[in-house]
């Protein structure tokens, strides 16, 4: 999920300069080279080789016909793990009529016909949780409708966003030596790269996270309109990234695109992703950075937390602003791909 201000959105900007790290698709840091492992390759009609997703493993208690399982889910209030009432795995389909319960504080969370409502104010009758316009404006049906039909699209354009299919495949690249694992698709919009992992069979168990009701209804869609779709590994999710809720070091990876710079805290927001990765977990993310002749623009440095206070939006100037970003939250091996403002991060947590 990205935002973007209006009068950025007709700014030509320029190509970067000087420095060979920022051609197109270079990276400034190898990724890790991927883990040895054995999988089992199914190949499509199309000859796209993927990895066959293994079955859950997870054990199952059974209590007076009601199944219950612990999963990776935590309670946002309390972070200890949930109990899963009513259905025997997470998935699309068993969402609905299920209950995750906290033995702990003893909050329910309640799963709807899309997904499971994990946020700290679920189920108020009065209380409301008003976000920042950049999260906000993501809940109103028009905007969540428009995402993937023509705003994701208009990434490209004017930030040098490769397309999807193309950051797929780099970031493919820096999640090797977690296939096979879980991810978490945080600020996940409609779902366009939930679906993309979920489909690829390259991950056990894929969790599309958003704030937004309505986007994670516009992934629900989407995943309807497919009749071959493998709804079983994947499972959506409404929670606030700055109040994860799951488990500490119960994930394998952490994907973030387009999202970065519409978070209203991004620190808070990475260091709820250190906690959650597992030691080697991988966090990958996509923004845009300006940079070049606008880093010295005189008042953009001084004035962007008056602009990242009133929208919520945040304007990175540098790769070096990212990689602090990342290590100040505990994510080490910080690794980047530049095309113009787009740029791709990797970060690990540390065995």
């Amino acid at each position: 999920m990205a935002a973007v201000f209006s009068n950025l959105s007709s700014v030509s900007l320029p190509s970067q300069l000087g420095n060979s790290r920022r051609f197109f698709f270079k990276s400034c840091a190898r990724p890790r080279l991927f883990d040895k492992r054995i999988f089992a390759v199914k190949v499509r009609a199309s000859s796209t080789a993927f990895v066959e997703a293994k079955p859950s493993t997870e054990p199952i208690v059974v209590e007076n016909e009601v199944s219950s399982s612990k999963s990776i889910l935590a309670c946002p209030i309390c972070y200890e793990s949930l109990t899963l009432i009513g259905n025997r795995v997470l998935s699309v389909e068993s969402a609905a009529g299920s209950t995750l319960q906290c033995n702990t504080c003893k909050k329910s969370f309640y799963g709807n016909q899309t997904h499971y409502d994990m946020t700290v104010s679920s189920g108020a009758k009065d209380y409301g949780a008003p976000m920042p316009l950049s999260t906000e404006m993501f809940r109103f049906p028009l905007i969540s409708f428009l995402y993937e039909r023509g705003w994701r699209q208009s990434f490209s354009i004017w930030g040098g966003f490769p397309g999807p299919e193309k950051e797929f495949e780099l970031m493919r690249d820096f999640l090797k030596p977690v296939l096979d694992g879980n991810i978490v698709d945080a600020s996940c919009g409609s779902g366009l790269f939930s679906r993309l992992f979920a489909q690829s069979g390259l991950f056990s168990l894929v969790i599309a996270l958003d704030y937004s009701e309505n986007m994670l209804q516009q992934c629900y869609e989407f995943i309807k309109q497919e009749e071959t779709f493998p709804k079983e590994n994947l499972t959506l999710v409404r929670a606030d990234i700055s109040r994860l809720p799951f488990v500490s070091s119960s994930v394998d990876a952490v994907h973030a695109g387009a999202a970065l710079h519409c978070w209203p805290s991004p620190s808070t927001a990475v260091a709820e992703i250190s906690r959650v990765l597992r030691p080697g977990g991988v966090f990958v993310a996509t923004t845009y950075i300006l940079d070049g002749p606008f880093a010295f623009i005189p008042f953009l440095r001084r004035q962007r937390q008056n602009i990242a206070a009133i929208s919520g939006s945040h304007i990175f100037l540098s790769e070096r602003e990212l990689q602090d970003l990342c290590t100040v939250c505990g994510l080490v091996g910080f690794t980047s791909i530049r095309n113009g403002p787009f740029v791709m991060i990797s970060a690990s947590k540390p065995n």
